[in-house]
């Protein structure tokens, strides 16, 4: 086995934000999704919340800026009738933030 090879995209002095498993259960999808974000400048920890119903229905995964906390933002992600929390912690602007995940949700 060899050394792991540097990610080009972050310096030395810069490392992937922390994704924190705290519960059990998540949406399916949304992981591999969260797991992307970290990789992106800016974003210092994500950590999936509570899952509940909505009485909308959303065909396709979404994930949407809902109200800012302190140090970050709650984005709310939807999929079907099931809705889950997401508390982001990142020095990133709200519209800039909204950019990241759309290119998160997109590779």
């Amino acid at each position: 086995m060899g050394k792991p090879t540097a990610d080009p995209l972050r310096t030395a002095s810069q490392k992937a934000a922390r994704l924190v498993w705290n519960h059990s259960t998540h949406l399916s999808g949304l992981i591999p999704i969260l797991e992307r974000l970290c990789q992106h400048d800016g974003i210092q920890t994500v950590t999936p919340g509570v899952i509940g119903r909505a009485k909308g229905h959303c065909p396709k995964m979404q994930l949407r800026v809902s109200v800012p906390i302190r140090g970050g933002y709650k984005v709310i992600a939807r999929q079907g009738k099931t809705v889950q929390e997401v508390f982001i912690l990142t020095t990133l602007p709200q519209d800039q933030l909204e950019t990241t995940l759309a290119i998160a949700m997109r590779c």
